[in-house]
Formats: C-alpha cells, sequence, structure tokens
C-alpha cells in the first residue's frame, strides 16, 4: 500500500511539473509574439477618402448649421452630399 501511495504521489508531482512547463513554453511564446509585435514597425494608416476641402465644407455647414441658417434636414443633405462625393 505504501508503494502505492508513493507512486500516486510521484505522479502527481509530476503532472504538476509537466504543466509548470507547458505553461512557461506557452507564457514565452505570448512575449515573443508581444515583442514581434512592438518591434515591427506599425502599418501605414489608410486613406480615409477626406480631403482636406472635405473638411473644410464640412466646417463651413456646421457653422450655418450652428447660426441656425441651415435646418437640421439642410444640413444633413448637405453633409451626405459632401461625403458621398
Amino acid at each position: 500500500m505504501v508503494g502505492g501511495a508513493g507512486y500516486v504521489a510521484g505522479k502527481h508531482i509530476q503532472e504538476g511539473r509537466n504543466e509548470d512547463a507547458y505553461r512557461d513554453q506557452r507564457l514565452e511564446e505570448l512575449e515573443q509574439q508581444q515583442y514581434a509585435a512592438q518591434a515591427a514597425p506599425a502599418a501605414p494608416a489608410a486613406p480615409t477618402g477626406m480631403t482636406d476641402q472635405k473638411i473644410e465644407q464640412l466646417r463651413q455647414i456646421a457653422e450655418l448649421h450652428e447660426q441656425g441658417i441651415l435646418t437640421d434636414a439642410e444640413f444633413d443633405a448637405q453633409k451626405r452630399a459632401i461625403l458621398s462625393s
């Protein structure tokens, strides 16, 4: 009986060591991935299609809307027209 208990205890300890080794290996892989991601140059931002001219037009119609010159519906229509062009 004593030998059986020793076997079970030894097996349990070895399983714990295997789990520790697997966890350590996994952590090492994740750290390497994070390091590689930080070291890699960032990709350039994709163009949004917003030109300086469109931004200025949006600014102008926003001012007219704030001043009450354009109604909500007129502002929305103008904004859609600028963004769709």
